[in-house]
């Protein structure tokens, strides 16, 4: 059995983010000890290992608590998850795709700026002006 602070460098989660996964209930209750103390066995540092891989890609926690009750039924099919996992792809790429325009609105802003008057100054201008809400682009 591990406690708390073992179970949070195995897994390299701080110890109240594993609490806070307690309460809200991605993970389950720790059993105690006497002292009251937490303690963790293999399947907790798996499970919080999945959470924080989750996390890393960039899933919300009402998606991992989707996969999570998903992983407790192994022989099922997996077209729920890879259906959950399409979704949060079309996510990211709309992401990327809004930073990009941010990216390229910023560069084309601060291309020309090398000093000068505010009155003059192009990224000014580019804060001023609304994005070009007929193009779809959203900066």
């Amino acid at each position: 059995m591990l406690m708390i602070g073992d179970i949070a460098k195995r897994t390299g989660t701080k110890v109240n983010t594993i609490r806070f996964y307690e309460d809200i209930g991605l993970m389950p209750e720790a059993a105690r000890t006497a002292g009251g103390r937490r303690t963790y066995g293999d399947a907790e540092v798996r499970q919080l290992a999945f959470i924080r891989h989750a996390r890393d890609l960039g899933f919300s926690t009402d998606e991992i608590r989707s996969l999570i009750a998903l992983s407790a039924n192994p022989d099922q099919d997996c077209k729920e998850a890879g259906s959950l996992a399409r979704r949060h792809l079309a996510s990211v790429e709309d992401r990327i795709a809004r930073l990009t325009a941010l990216r390229d609105a910023l560069a084309d802003a601060t291309r020309d700026c090398d000093g000068g008057r505010i009155a003059d100054c192009r990224v000014m201008e580019a804060i001023t002006r609304p994005p070009d809400l007929a193009s779809g682009a959203r900066v």
